[in-house]
């Protein structure tokens, strides 16, 4: 059986760099505190997961199918129309999604336009209990 690739792997490409690269600078700022305040939650240095992807430890998933690989046990992306954070779901995440401030959610992904329109305190919050849950629950 032909096992599928995964696309989205971590590369050695500086996520400075990368950052750097995005045009607004406004994005650009916020994608480096998320950077920072993602370290902090995982104790992990921040890694390149694809070419857009800046991720935050990781951990081996196989599926029945056969399929395996590897993806960070959170991470966040800098798109065009907000910063997409990838975080797993956990018991009380609904709540603290209450409390946040402006931004969408879409399965484990929330979007956020900018940094400025949610609580710093229940951001870090979230980040802290989605590391916690993924290490605990991805990694066994």
């Amino acid at each position: 059986m032909a096992k599928n690739t995964n696309k989205t792997t971590e590369t050695a490409a500086s996520v400075s760099d990368f950052i750097n690269t995005i045009a607004d600078e406004a994005k650009r700022a916020d994608s480096f505190k998320l950077t920072a305040l993602m370290e902090e939650a995982s104790g992990h240095k921040a890694k390149m997961w694809g070419p857009a992807i800046v991720g935050f430890g990781s951990y081996h998933y196989k599926y029945e199918s056969g399929r395996e690989g590897d993806a960070p046990l959170i991470a966040f992306s800098p798109r065009k129309n907000s910063l997409t954070l990838y975080l797993p779901g956990f018991e009380s995440k609904e709540q603290l999604l209450q409390k946040l401030g402006k931004h969408k959610q879409s399965g484990c992904c929330t979007h956020i336009v900018k940094l400025t329109d949610v609580d710093n305190t229940v951001l870090r919050q979230l980040l802290n209990e989605s590391f916690k849950h993924a290490e605990t629950t991805r990694c066994k």
